[in-house]
């Protein structure tokens, strides 16, 4: 039987020969910016992360007053993620403006004015409400309005600020998800060569498994031809019928083929994760197939190996794009 290294062991190699765009479904920018507009300074703080998903699903959260650039940024957003639970964050405040200063006393006295109807309309059908805090009514929308405020600023000015903030927070963003990726391919590499290194050491066994299950199956004919006489050619048929059954030929050929299609998949650039999570399954059906169908000690650890490189394979499968 060839020695096959254990999967630890496999030298690091560089699967990959060329630099693809392959990227990982996770990753993570932050970024800070201090810029002027209309002579204040204002702060933009972004926070975007991903993690795995089955589709695309993009969330924004955007400070009041900057809502109307959200379909800008989420579809230059699509343009570059396919898949994956996306959440990008911005904060955005006013240098050196307090916010008791930003205070709007005409909603603030709207507000008021509500609360007291509500109140008293509440207290005429006999049901008590408690009463607000000074807090619960500054959390009030509009009552310190950064929204009112951005609404003072040119928007076409406004919203190129925030999109080219926001392009070097993606291009940051990217940048992580690509390295990512590109490792992923690496592992997910050696880890086909390690399948393949199985299924040459599984080839290697089938001649001795031939002949050990050739001397089981005359063992038990003998067995058989003692006790009655039967038919000797029904037992030559017989015999045939088991060991085409226990044939594992094409298994052994349908896992090459397999390897061979994802080798060919981590050479392509594009999002290749739902293809090759799919290929994952079929590799995982022929080693279950593989080990019902051993009947020899060394083949049926070679099919177990297998199972547990395919579904350390299938994790790291469901990372990529």
């Amino acid at each position: 039987m060839r020695a096959v290294p254990a999967l630890a062991l496999l030298p690091e190699r560089a699967f990959v020969t060329r630099e693809i765009a392959m990227y990982s479904m996770t990753g993570f920018a932050s970024k800070s910016t201090v810029t002027a507009i209309d002579g204040v300074d204002l702060d933009l703080e972004w926070d975007m992360r991903s993690v795995n998903g089955r589709g695309l699903d993009i969330r924004l959260r955007l400070p009041d007053g900057i809502g109307f650039i959200e379909k800008k940024l989420r579809d230059r957003l699509a343009a570059c993620v396919s898949r994956g639970n996306v959440t990008v964050t911005l904060k955005a405040n006013f240098r050196g403006v307090t916010s008791i200063g930003m205070i709007d006393h005409t909603v603030l006295d709207a507000v008021l004015a509500g609360m007291t109807a509500v109140t008293a309309k509440a207290q005429s059908i006999g049901v008590q409400l408690s009463a607000p805090s000074a807090l619960d009514v500054l959390a009030w929308r509009s009552v310190l309005p950064s929204g009112h405020d951005f609404a003072a600023f040119d928007q076409a000015n406004l919203g190129q600020i925030v999109a080219q903030d926001f392009e070097l927070l993606l291009h940051d963003f990217n940048a992580m998800r690509l390295s990512e990726g590109q490792k992923l391919a690496q592992i997910i590499g050696a880890m086909l060569d390690r399948i393949d290194a199985l299924t040459l050491a599984a080839r290697d066994l089938l001649p001795e498994r031939r002949h050990a299950m050739a001397g089981a199956m005359r063992k038990a004919a003998d067995h058989l031809t003692e006790a009655v006489r039967p038919d000797g050619a029904r037992i030559e048929q017989e015999l045939a019928l088991i060991a085409i059954k226990a044939d594992v030929t094409e298994e052994l050929d349908r896992l090459s083929a397999h390897c061979a299609a994802a080798k060919d998949m981590l050479q392509h650039d594009g999002g290749i994760g739902r293809r090759l999570d799919f290929l994952t399954q079929e590799f995982n059906r022929e080693a279950n197939t593989l080990c019902s169908k051993a009947q020899h000690l060394g083949l049926s650890r070679i099919g177990l190996e297998l199972k547990a490189v395919i579904d350390q394979m299938r994790e790291q499968v469901q990372n990529l794009e």
